[in-house]
């Protein structure tokens, strides 16, 4: 579980990022963190990992106060893949890189194969294991970056902008297999995201970051339900989420499911 209370933070030039933050993000959740950019969403974000420490208010994992502690502390609990993937390559090959916080974990050699593999071959990189990380086209590297945060197990996982760089299939097998990988796991699913289309889909919950400020505490569907103003906290409201607003229809995150929901409404006339 991860709890802010109260929380305030500014960088050194004292203008406020995060005003009063106050949310709990229970074990198992998939939660959605959105907002413009500049809302805030990568400072909390950072600030639940221990990479920034908030100014005022309490950060809490599984109800140890993080004041004191470094991202390595909280290392088997929480895996942080970056919006920028190169922040986070260290190794000589893939799977160096997958395999260096296993290394560091003094797993046996076979766990390490096992779990690097299994890791690599979910995000659809095993053609590369040998090849150079920083010669990987940049949603490659994306990929990697969760592959290497997969590989450790972690509790909860949050995914800073992971679909950016991915073509349309990448992005929704990606997608499917963390979604089922979440339920399988009951791992707790962050995703900050300005694809509102994967937040709709894949997140239960959505938190709405505007200026600083938390502005929507509430499930994902609600969100859009065309009672909202997200266009002012910089969302825009996915298309299908608009077109079963004017058919009143809920509970659909595809096409499919809503070409079905049509037409039993349709045989049941």
């Amino acid at each position: 579980m991860i709890e802010a209370k109260a929380v305030n933070f500014a960088y050194r030039r004292g203008i406020p990022v995060l005003k009063d933050i106050t949310c709990t993000i229970a074990d198992g959740e998939s939660v959605a963190l959105l907002g413009h950019n500049g809302s805030g969403k990568t400072t909390l974000s950072r600030l639940f990992m221990a990479l920034d420490h908030p100014r005022s208010g309490q950060v809490l994992v599984d109800g140890s106060d993080i004041i004191n502690f470094e991202p390595a502390d909280l290392a088997d609990k929480i895996g942080y893949v970056f919006q920028n993937p190169d922040l986070q390559i260290l190794g000589d090959t893939v799977y160096d890189e997958v395999a260096y916080g296993l290394r560091n974990k003094k797993l046996p050699k076979a766990a390490i194969d096992s779990q690097v593999r299994d890791a690599v071959e979910a995000m659809g990189l095993t053609p590369f294991l040998d090849r150079y990380p920083r010669s990987l086209s940049f949603g490659q590297k994306r990929r990697l970056g969760v592959a290497t945060a997969l590989a450790l197990q972690p509790k909860t996982l949050i995914l800073d902008e992971i679909t950016n760089g991915q073509d349309e299939q990448e992005k929704q097998h990606m997608m499917a297999y963390l979604g089922k990988l979440q339920q399988e796991r009951h791992m707790t699913l962050l995703l900050i995201t300005h694809d509102m289309d994967i937040a709709r889909t894949y997140t239960t919950r959505s938190l709405v970051l505007h200026n600083g400020d938390l502005v929507y505490d509430g499930t994902t569907d609600e969100l859009f339900d065309g009672k909202r103003p997200v266009e002012e906290w910089g969302l825009k409201q996915p298309v299908l989420a608009r077109i079963c607003s004017l058919l009143q229809v809920k509970g659909v995150h595809t096409p499919e499911e809503l070409c079905g929901r049509l037409t039993l409404k349709e045989g049941g006339k």
